[in-house]
């Protein structure tokens, strides 16, 4: 049985990781967030330890150390994104093994930054990329990859997840905090795509404001207009008043439903890594690449072909 510290306790995602850690036969010993809404641990890890000042976390878990039976052998990472890289960086430097959810940070100089750290402590980072694990996508991966396709696939991507009033109100909102819409909440796809289809070869913005974004992506075995916003007023006719959420993936014209299962994948991904299988940073480099290229860019007018066919009503 291992040891678990969490950071990030009272976070929407944090409940998936308390799951895979007690569904995982593990020991959450401590949760550490400013916010002090965890009441959940009470059903998942009652007697875990609980602060909502760093410093008084970080003493806990020193004296935790000092007995091989207590020590923390793992620091699981759920705080905001703008906050992954000191918190992984002290989860290292703890002499723990971190397991932290997307994105990893935001750029390619505080990966490189991670690795450092890791050669220092000898310790590894784990980044939770679910959807590598998914049977859908598995099975999709698997078809590309035996397929003897001349030209490329044609991918769609739309991703619509609506958010309330409260969404902009929270650090989610603050590109400073979140790195924006794409960051937040496309990396996962992002990844995905590149697990599918290979290597980047070109990255196109064709629009970006603080609740949607689009552009065009190509991999080596596929073209992807994407289309990702929090706007319920994207939301397609035929879902709209009916359900918050509109996920689709098209290949070649064909739907891959990957909606079953979607969110129950965190217990998988830490078998993965407590069997030592764990996707680490040089894994989750091309998707840090990606969504800070998008950032950095320019929206421009898009090519023919290239545009997301939802595109047409934002312009």
């Amino acid at each position: 049985m291992k040891n678990f510290a969490l950071i990030g306790a009272a976070g929407y995602i944090a409940p998936r990781h308390m799951k895979a850690i007690k569904e995982t036969g593990n020991h959450l010993a401590v949760g550490y967030d400013i916010n002090d809404s965890v009441g959940i641990i009470d059903s998942i890890s009652p007697q875990s330890e609980f602060f909502t000042e760093f410093e008084r976390f970080q003493e806990h878990a020193w004296q935790l150390k000092r007995n091989p039976e207590t020590a923390l052998d793992y620091v699981a990472i759920c705080s905001p994104n703008y906050l992954h890289h000191p918190h992984i960086a002290a989860g290292l430097r703890l002499g723990c093994d971190v397991i932290c959810e997307k994105p990893l940070v935001p750029t390619t100089e505080l990966l490189d930054e991670l690795a450092q750290v890791e050669k220092e402590t000898g310790k590894k980072v784990y980044n939770i990329l679910q959807l590598r694990h998914h049977q859908a996508i598995l099975g999709l991966k698997d078809k590309v990859a035996q397929e003897k396709k001349d030209g490329k696939y044609e991918v769609e991507l739309t991703y619509i997840t609506s958010r309330g009033k409260w969404y902009m109100e929270s650090w989610k909102g603050d590109p400073r905090k979140s790195f924006g819409v794409a960051t937040n909440i496309g990396v996962h796809f992002f990844d995905m795509l590149h697990f599918v289809f290979g290597k980047l070869q070109k990255n196109v913005l064709h629009y970006a404001t603080e609740n949607k974004a689009a552009g065009y992506l190509e991999y080596e075995k596929a073209r992807v207009p994407w289309f990702l916003s929090i706007d319920a007023n994207d939301l397609p006719d035929s879902v709209k008043g009916k359900q918050p959420t509109y996920r689709s993936i098209s290949v070649d014209g064909e739907e891959i439903e990957f909606s079953q299962g979607f969110t129950d994948l965190h217990t998988t991904s830490y078998e993965e890594v407590l069997k030592g299988n764990g996707y680490g940073i040089e894994d989750a480099r091309h998707c840090v690449e990606t969504v800070e290229y998008i950032r950095t860019a320019t929206a421009v007018k898009a090519e023919a072909g290239e545009g997301h066919p939802f595109l047409s009503r934002l312009l």
